[in-house]
């Protein structure tokens, strides 16, 4: 499973087996209006928890590329050099830092692959040798930002497009409720057996 997460962050592999995999080839939309409504409703699904995997690993990335732009601003004297980064990590991993790089959407599911994801942002760290900030110097933390960037960078892409399959399963729904081919009715009083 870590080594699907790590492929995860090299995109998704045309006819692989992953999840990923699977919600973002061509075909995985193929006769959305035909297809039975329960159907529609378990693509959307699949492809929403593939979100939330995305976006939990895009997080923790997020919190790497900031704990590294905070060990750089606190040697170019932006922040107090007499903290360590230790002190500063609930502010810089602060819900407050996590809003300008925007939340998107809100998710119904939560990550189903969290060791998975942990394991490979590990990997990066220690590939990185990023136990001890203060014993690297600012070119290597500054190469090591780039990299976490880039991979920040791919995990976004591909959660857009995640996104985007997602918006055309949801469209397909609110047409068939839309146009009478699905009872409205039912899904208001929970007795939709699609739901």
């Amino acid at each position: 499973m870590a080594d699907d997460v790590a492929a995860t962050a090299g995109g998704p592999r045309p006819g692989g087996n992953r999840r990923l995999d699977r919600v973002l080839s061509p075909e995985y939309l193929d006769g959305l209006r035909e297809l039975p409504i329960e159907e529609v409703r378990r693509l959307r699904k699949e492809a929403e928890q593939e979100e939330a995997d995305l976006s939990y690993l895009r997080r923790l990335l997020q919190g790497r590329v900031d704990i590294i732009e905070a060990e750089l601003a606190r040697r170019q004297g932006e922040l107090n050099e007499s903290t360590t980064i230790l002190e500063e990590l609930p502010r810089i991993l602060a819900d407050d830092d996590i809003a300008p790089r925007g939340l998107g959407r809100h998710l119904t599911v939560g990550p189903s692959r969290i060791t998975e994801h942990r394991r490979f942002v590990e990997r990066l760290i220690a590939d990185s040798d990023l136990s001890a900030l203060a014993g690297k110097t600012s070119d290597q933390l500054r190469e090591t930002l780039a990299r976490f960037v880039e991979q920040e960078r791919a995990i976004s892409e591909q959660r857009r497009a995640v996104q985007a399959v997602i918006d055309a399963c949801a469209a397909e729904l609110a047409r068939r409720y839309r146009d009478g081919e699905a009872d409205v009715d039912a899904l208001l009083q929970g007795n939709d057996p699609t739901r």
